[in-house]
């Protein structure tokens, strides 16, 4: 036995090395358009790299340049009044009157996520049309590299960028001595100068506006790009800073920007920062020396030579990015899909082609997303991670706190990345200071509350500049409640009892109390919301006219159950406020409860209503079925079933993240064939780029494997990582549910280093869709409880595999820091 388990461990390390060796994506041609080009970043500074042969773009972000500073006061005093007048003409069911009572509750906009510029680099390649053409990026190594020959000399581009040394590198090489000749500048979208520093270095100086308006408000005799000081803070600084380091040849600078002539190697570091010096400080008054920090990092790496910089950058990015492998094992000998250019190869997946590589790259591919983008504390990756190219974002590019920002975040702790949630969480300490103010000054309740958008100053309030919002997205006041639960999510996982007692606690204590305040009594008895929204849908009510708002709906009862559930476990946990913890017993058995439609599906909103849009994009009625726990085929088999007759209601058509939602919920309900189908639709090969997300075929995947809304938005990325991991193992019910939704198309495989909450590391091996061999290493010596197809046996411990009605269930003590070998039977 003991040489079949050191067998099967050596068989799994061997395959997993294997899997993790060829996770390219990789062109014959340069990009053309944005979607084409290819995304580094090492969590504050950004780039899009486009692989052009004599005129490279490589279009620049920084994740802290955003319009605007601190949220102002006070901006609708009024509000609360209009709470009381909303209320009753709900209890009138006059939902019209409720929508126009409800517009005079909202405050201002979020400011925007900006573009920080463009580096242009002219290379004089003598007018020849390269004879050979390569460009690729290692998401193991987070390395661009572009290749072509011209005039018979190879050149070469590697471009990275270090959250050691907080700087874009980039290394231009030529196969022949002298034959390096080029130009590099900068501009930018903003207001900017380029000014010489020293005899190598040139600098991009620039302001941002103080007020950017979303792309979608439009209202005429309106300047939607404001630079002049609107709100007594004027908008912040921000600067590039880049030396040129050339071997042989020259370098010359001047009011134009950086020339080489005849080198043979030129290496360049280039760093961004901004004034940003946190999200209650004027970036102008009081902001930090972006002049200065640029300097700085400069000067530090300057004597650092490439090979040092490489190494330092891949030994960061490989702390994390290596800790989890994944291979769905390819049944054919040579498949020629996976020998294609990554464009083509999406191309020909979604005409049908058995592909198991590009499906194990595109998950691996979120990870590589989520490292490159959420790295600063307090700066979550917002809409499109850190990479924008427009003044007016999509969206404003910020953070929507009804699915999108908390999507990002989904596949963090499960796919070993835990350290790359902080930014998250560290962030709602401070959409916490600014949603009491907004929970006193828009409500006269208590605690903190959040609404749909927020953006790097933490705004809280209802957005739509004061009427201008519609209600079915700008009044929805749940996001701090679905906020919290990543904090209980990161202490399920982790077991960090010191962060779970000095910010988790506080925090979601802080949310619940506004709910206890916002919480009303109906008529029956019940504990209601009102008004209420399901985002961003509308129903018909009983005289066949539409509205977005009711009472009760089932997703913010569900995240309110979802915050009270985690308080009571996190107290019971910590041992702490017995007391309010017996308050929240007794609230939550009041809630309005889940209820099932006569079309057996589950009810969305506090009455059997139809839809507007029966297959709306937004199922955010089934938040209790994922990420929340409330239902599951396990624990509520009927509601389970109402959930999947929801889902086919529904429809599996969509948006990316929509899509990704979907394979989500369809494997909660162990349905893995089901969420595969919807891997597949995720991964729908497009080229479209314009706002269409009314159209039922709109969403998908770009040739750089960007998530297309459209247009970009990162969260079906991040989405569809968690989707996959959701297929393998789920552990929200306490049982770590080994190959929870396994799907036919992945018979054999192995994965490694993924999470279960309560702290566990898990390695598994399967064939023909049945768990092989597994270690589980136990991280707190915590209790496990295993489920399984199977039964299945445990190296030296004495545990019976019980059957239940899904699989089998083996439950064992553990100690801290052990591993422990499971074979299947």
């Amino acid at each position: 036995m003991k040489q079949l388990c050191l067998f099967a461990t050596l068989l799994i390390c061997s395959t997993l090395s294997f899997a993790q060796s060829n996770l390219k994506l990789w062109y014959k041609k340069p990009a053309a358009i944005w979607t084409e080009a290819l995304p580094v970043g090492n969590g504050r500074i950004g780039a899009m790299v486009f692989g052009r042969v004599d005129e490279e773009l490589i279009q620049l972000n920084e994740s802290t340049l955003w319009s605007g500073g601190p949220v102002s006061g006070n901006v609708n005093p009024e509000s609360p009044t209009y709470l009381p007048q909303a209320r009753q003409a709900l209890e009138r069911e006059e939902y019209s009157q409720a929508v126009a009572l409800v517009k005079h509750m909202q405050g201002l906009y979020t400011q925007s996520y900006l573009p920080l510029g463009d580096l242009i680099i002219r290379q004089n390649v003598a007018g020849a049309k390269p004879t050979t053409y390569y460009r690729d990026l290692d998401i193991q190594r987070a390395v661009a590299t572009t290749k072509f020959t011209a005039n018979g000399t190879e050149f070469t581009r590697e471009i990275f960028t270090s959250a050691p040394d907080q700087l874009l590198v980039i290394r231009l090489t030529a196969s022949k001595p002298g034959q390096l000749t080029f130009d590099v500048t900068t501009k930018s979208q903003l207001r900017f100068q380029n000014v010489a520093s020293g005899s190598s270095e040139w600098v991009m100086k620039g302001k941002a506006p103080a007020q950017v308006d979303p792309n979608y408000y439009n209202p005429k005799d309106r300047e939607h790009v404001v630079y002049e000081d609107v709100t007594g803070c004027k908008g912040m600084r921000f600067q590039v800073r880049m030396k040129a380091l050339n071997k042989g040849g020259t370098l010359q600078r001047d009011t134009s920007g950086i020339h080489v002539r005849n080198a043979t190697e030129v290496l360049l570091l280039i760093t961004a920062t901004t004034s940003f010096n946190g999200y209650d400080k004027c970036p102008d008054k009081y902001g930090k020396d972006e002049n200065k920090l640029a300097e700085e990092i400069i000067r530090k790496a300057t004597n650092t030579d490439y090979q040092m910089l490489l190494k330092r950058h891949l030994a960061d990015y490989q702390s994390y990015f290596n800790r989890f492998t994944l291979q769905i094992t390819d049944t054919t000998k040579a498949n020629p899909n996976a020998k294609l250019p990554s464009d083509e190869r999406l191309l020909g997946y979604t005409k049908g082609a058995y592909d198991p590589g590009l499906e194990t790259l595109y998950g691996q591919y979120g990870r590589y997303l989520l490292i490159s983008s959420s790295r600063v504390p307090g700066v979550p990756a917002n809409l499109q991670g850190i990479w924008n190219k427009e003044l007016r974002a999509p969206w404003s590019s910020n953070y929507t706190i009804n699915i999108n920002t908390q999507m990002n975040y989904w596949p963090v702790e499960v796919t070993n990345l835990s350290e790359m949630h902080w930014p998250l969480l560290s962030f709602l300490e401070s959409l916490a200071k600014t949603g009491k103010m907004t929970a006193n000054q828009f409500y006269n309740m208590r605690g903190w509350v959040a609404h749909h958008n927020t953006d790097i100053w933490a705004i809280s309030n209802p957005v739509g500049d004061k009427g201008q919002g519609d209600p079915k997205w700008a009044n929805w006041n749940q996001g701090a409640g679905w906020l919290c639960q990543h904090l209980w999510e990161h202490y399920r996982f982790t077991g960090d009892q010191k962060f779970l007692k000095e910010t988790a606690y506080p925090l979601m204590k802080g949310a619940a109390e506004f709910y206890l305040d916002w919480l009303i009594e109906d008529k029956e008895g019940y504990l209601i919301v009102s008004p209420s929204v399901s985002p961003e849908n509308d129903f018909i009510d009983a005289k066949g006219k539409p509205s977005p708002i009711s009472v009760a709906t089932t997703m913010d009862m569900s995240i309110i159950w979802d915050l009270f559930t985690n308080l009571i476990d996190a107290s019971t946990a910590l041992n702490f406020e017995p007391d309010f913890r017996k308050l929240l017993v007794e609230k939550r058995k009041k809630l309005y409860p889940l209820h099932i439609g006569h079309k057996g599906n589950l009810q969305e909103w506090n009455k059997d209503w139809e839809d507007v849009d029966p297959q709306h994009r937004h199922v955010s009625h089934l938040f209790g079925l994922h990420p929340g726990r409330q239902i599951a085929p396990i624990t509520t088999p009927d509601f389970a079933a109402a959930a999947k007759k929801t889902l086919e209601i529904r429809g599996d058509a969509g948006t990316g993240w929509s899509r990704a939602w979907k394979i989500n919920f369809w494997a909660r309900l162990l349905d893995g064939n089901h969420a595969y189908l919807l891997l597949r639709q995720l991964l729908t090969y497009t080229s479209q780029t314009a706002t269409n997300y009314g159209n039922r075929e709109g969403g998908g995947t770009y040739p750089n494997f960007f998530d297309a809304h459209p247009p970009f938005q990162i969260d079906g990325n991040f989405g569809g990582t968690a989707g996959m991991a959701e297929m393998l193992i789920q552990s929200h019910l306490n049982d770590i549910h080994l190959l929870a939704a396994l799907p036919d198309a992945w018979k054999d495989g192995a994965v490694s280093g993924i999470k279960a909450r309560g702290g566990f590391d898990v390695t598994m091996h399967w064939k023909n869709k049945h768990l092989t061999t597994a270690t589980v290493k136990s991280l707190n010596g915590n209790s496990c409880s295993i489920r399984t197809s199977r039964p299945i046996r445990i190296k030296d411990v004495t545990a019976q595999s019980k059957p239940t009605d899904f699989g089998f269930v083996t439950s064992f003590p553990t100690q801290k820091g052990k591993t422990y070998v499971v074979t299947g039977l």
